[in-house]
């Protein structure tokens, strides 16, 4: 199969992207991890800054780029804080030490928070208030909105904030993880104080108010009409009453970053539930990592805090403006529809639409399903129908991000209390997610599911169900298997791929893979499915190495894969290989690429770009020409190409099989990323990236055209 339009081996773009090829140099072959994902969020940023996207929407991503910092705090800085500590000297794959890594991570983030904060003080919020969506000073306030405010206080806040001073009998407190806090200084109000109680008061103290989590940030003068005061501002317009007969200063937010990484020995893990509910205790006391203070602040507060949490100058951020930007992202719910992106329609393949039962289209053909596009209700229903139908006999499935209320946690124990043997693995070790999944696997087992924990020492993070199914006289097999969660509100944002199958030996291979799961079988030679850490980097090196014997052979050949990370060193060397035998390879990589393009003599053969839109790009595909025609072989996958994903985790590589599937994930779904000059970003030999350039006045936009609004053309 060819790409269409393709020419040359190469596809055709409606965009001409800057090309930067270097000659090899003495520098690293590898782009460091940590530096690529920083890379990565400033591409998140753009989309921020970006007047073309919706008022909304733009706050929005000015939101995912401040959580996506915190997790990178959490657990990669935290990270090299550790090595630090402990005086590991290994060296990253580019040759940097954990310190020298870390110098350069707030070397290329001062700039971008720089950018954050001009965007939000200078562009949306204004622009908001345009619109008529305000946050507005206490302060500047009328009399009678101050009062309505203060009533708000009295009732809502004041019986819930606990002020902590600190002095000689009172330590400074534990400040918890991206808490946000006021710290003020309270002294006696010496006309005030009754004299047998001034030796109790005779100092200044600081203070810490922790904000309530329970409590909106944004607490409403007028909802209707978009008008909000900050909790925090209230709360120290009241301070008074936390303090009767004290004089208090000034307050000041800040918040604390804490490492949030959780690691499970081998030997510790014998009841994994047990373990990871103490682990996830544990985590409220792990070392911090940030300092985040208002600007403000005046330096002596600032030091007193450092001091009190155990951290340096040098890991304080002082913040202009808003701090913890997603606190806003409660604007995101007002019904603004002009400032939000047009709601897509997602629909159900055409095949469901014509069919009472999803079984009896799987028999017939294999689906794929295109998320957000197609409507994940295609998955729900499937399993909802396999609970209710009489004849299913099993169900099993992996369960890694379910989300809240989920539907088909539902089904799952609706299938059960009919009868059915269902079996649910769920992977506790979902980070952030660990909790969640804990509550729903007992809520599981209530329901008599067989309830699977996983691997200790792996994480399971394939995307497979199975269920089986009387049909006649045997027992019929159908598969779903997928890039991403079975999760529906992701599925809504989300790109991903899942594939609707009964095709034998897929089935064959997903059983095994199941016994592997829950019986620890040793199963080793599957079929179909391509299973990590079995065998997967093992069978992508091998077609890799095909590509560059074909093209030695002078068959064509061809590889482009769409993924949403690329570190592992193994698989970057083959590709090297390949590009040096001159076969022309594009990498669509959303996020981190360790890879380095365009290098003359190594890498002048590989294209990589990344594109990053409305949608999260999520979906992993992975095309090989294989000498052209009917030969090519296309897969999709839930494993990006990183070492976690090869060896710590069980991951699954599906082939498509079906011609018109594979017709579709070519020349339409691969091909119109190559094509897009909207979302996309071309990634040159020196690390950085640059947006595409249309040819014509037009720009593609991949995302839109499977919605539909736009043609490629």
């Amino acid at each position: 199969m060819t790409l269409s339009g393709s020419r040359n081996g190469k596809a055709a773009t409606a965009v001409e992207a800057p090309q930067k090829t270097a000659p090899v140099d003495p520098g690293p072959l590898y782009f460091n991890r940590e530096l690529s994902w920083l890379e990565f969020n400033r591409r998140v940023l753009d989309e921020a800054a970006d007047k073309s996207n919706p008022l909304l929407e733009r706050l929005k991503f000015l939101s995912i780029f401040s959580t996506n910092l915190d997790e990178f705090f959490m657990i990669r800085v935290s990270g090299l804080k550790e090595q630090i500590a402990e005086g590991v000297d290994d060296l990253s794959p580019d040759g940097l030490t954990a310190s020298e890594q870390m110098d350069q991570i707030y070397k290329k983030l001062r700039p971008m928070r720089k950018r954050q904060t001009v965007l939000l003080n200078d562009e949306i919020l204004p622009q908001l208030k345009d619109e008529g969506i305000t946050i507005e000073p206490y302060a500047s306030l009328p009399v009678k909105e101050k009062k309505l405010l203060d009533k708000y206080f009295h009732n809502n806040l004041f019986p819930i904030l606990t002020p902590q001073s600190v002095d000689s009998s009172h330590p400074f407190p534990y400040i918890s993880n991206l808490s946000l806090n006021i710290g003020l200084y309270v002294e006696p109000d010496r006309a005030s104080t009754q004299a047998n109680l001034r030796h109790l008061f005779r100092q200044r103290r600081f203070t810490r108010i922790k904000l309530p989590p329970s409590a909106p940030r944004l607490i409403p003068i007028n909802e209707k009409r978009g008008r909000y005061a900050l909790i925090e501002e209230v709360i120290a317009a009241n301070a008074k009453e936390l303090f009767p007969n004290m004089k208090v200063s000034n307050a000041f937010l800040f918040r604390v970053t804490r490492d949030a990484d959780i690691e499970l020995r081998e030997d510790e893990a014998g009841d994994l539930l047990r373990t990871l509910e103490r682990e996830l205790q544990r985590r409220r006391d792990r070392f911090p990592v940030r300092l985040e203070v208002e600007a403000k602040m005046p330096e002596k507060m600032i030091r007193l805090i450092t001091l009190g949490i155990g951290l340096t100058n040098a890991d304080v951020e002082r913040v202009e403006g808003f701090l913890d930007i997603p606190d806003l992202m409660q604007l995101y719910s007002l019904r603004r529809p002009r400032l939000k992106d047009r709601p897509i329609h997602a629909v159900v393949p055409a095949p469901l639409q014509k069919s009472v039962s999803v079984f009896d289209v799987i028999r017939k053909q294999d689906l794929l399903l295109h998320h957000p596009f197609t409507s994940f209700s295609a998955v729900s229903d499937f399993i909802s129908e396999a609970a209710e139908d009489p004849d299913v006999q099993a169900i099993k499935i992996c369960l890694y991000r379910t989300g809240k209320d989920s539907p088909i946690v539902a089904s799952l124990m609706d299938a059960s209390r009919r009868g059915k043997q269902v079996t649910a693995l769920v992977e506790l070790k979902a980070r952030f997610d660990e909790e969640n999944n804990i509550e729903w696997a007992r809520r599981l087992e209530k329901e008599g599911v067989h309830v699977v924990y996983g691997i200790s020492t792996l994480k399971t993070h394939s995307k497979v169900l199975l269920i089986v199914r009387k049909e006649k006289d045997r027992l019929v097999r159908y598969v779903h298997v997928a890039t991403g969660n079975y999760n529906p509100t992701t599925a809504r944002l989300y790109t991903d791929l899942g594939l609707l199958t009964s095709d034998d030996e897929i089935a064959e291979d997903a059983t095994s893979l199941f016994n592997f799961l829950t019986g620890y079988s040793q199963q080793n030679n599957y079929k179909r499915l391509v299973v990590a850490p079995l065998n997967l980097r093992e069978r992508l090196v091998a077609l890799i190495r095909r590509e560059k014997k074909n093209k030695l052979a002078k068959k064509e050949a061809r590889i482009i894969i769409k993924a949403n990370a690329i570190t592992d060193v193994e698989v970057i060397n083959e590709l090297y290989e390949a590009s040096k035998a001159g076969v022309e390879i594009d990498m669509i990589i959303r996020g981190i690429c360790s890879l380095r393009p365009g290098i003359a003599g190594l890498s002048e053969n590989i294209r990589v770009r990344s594109i990053v839109g409305r949608f999260l790009e999520h979906s992993r595909v992975f095309y090989f020409a294989n000498g052209g025609g009917e030969n090519d072989e296309v897969y999709i996958s839930s494993a990006d190409m990183m070492n976690r994903s090869y060896d710590r985790r069980v991951e699954v590589m599906a082939p498509i099989l079906d011609r018109n599937i594979k017709t579709y994930l070519c020349d339409k779904l691969l091909d119109a990323y190559l094509k897009d000059a909207v979302n996309c970003s071309v990634l040159h030999s020196d690390g950085s990236y640059t947006k595409v350039a249309a040819r014509t006045s037009r720009k593609p936009n991949s995302q839109m055209y499977f919605v539909g609004d736009d043609d490629l053309s």
